[in-house]
């Protein structure tokens, strides 16, 4: 069956006109993935068929906003690997996610949007950053660049607990990936 929804996402990748895939095959058991740039509904698609074409998808989570997971076509992001997440509520949301690591029994990642949104925002949220520090995983950077076609995962990175040179690092890695909205990212941050 895996090798199946590999072969079906591959097909739907280049139907869609998306060309490649760089990344190594070579990552740890646990991870995070952060993706980016997030500015439209078109990044969770592309990122979903390149998650299972890597392998990645069957053992990986994602993190979505808590109305996608509502009736009537709630069930299908809960069956795609799908954790809502009530930005509204102050509900401890790195703690929450820590907790799925050190419950997970074997391979397990998160993949999520550092910037949290589809809009313009002036810098990413942090929160992914604690998680990994938390939980003691490395962070798998992933670009979507509309004007390649091109997913990327760059080389697998060990945060250093120096948040602000790790997050400079991160968002550098981004520069030269250009969003579906580039009006919508941040490329000077």
């Amino acid at each position: 069956m895996e090798w199946f929804i590999k072969q079906a996402c591959a097909i739907i990748y280049q139907i869609i006109g998306w060309k490649t895939i760089v990344y190594s095959k070579n990552r740890p058991k646990k991870f995070l993935m952060i993706v980016a740039p997030h500015t439209s509904n078109w990044d969770f698609i592309v990122a979903l068929l390149a998650r299972y074409i890597t392998g990645y998808g069957f053992n990986t989570k994602f993190i979505g906003k808590h109305t996608l997971f509502n009736p009537p076509f709630g069930f299908i992001f809960y069956a795609l690997g799908g954790l809502p997440v009530d930005r509204s509520k102050n509900n401890n949301l790195v703690e929450q996610v820590v907790e799925k690591y050190k419950e997970a029994k074997g391979d397990f990642g998160i993949a999520l949007a550092p910037e949290g949104t589809r809009k313009y925002i002036d810098d990413w949220k942090k929160g992914f950053y604690h998680i990994a520090i938390k939980a003691n995983i490395p962070i798998i950077p992933v670009g979507l660049d509309f004007k390649k076609k091109e997913t990327i995962l760059f080389d697998v990175f060990y945060p250093t607990g120096d948040i602000d040179a790790d997050i400079t690092y991160l968002k550098s890695l981004f520069k030269n990936v250009t969003a579906c909205h580039p009006e919508n990212y941040n490329y000077n941050s």
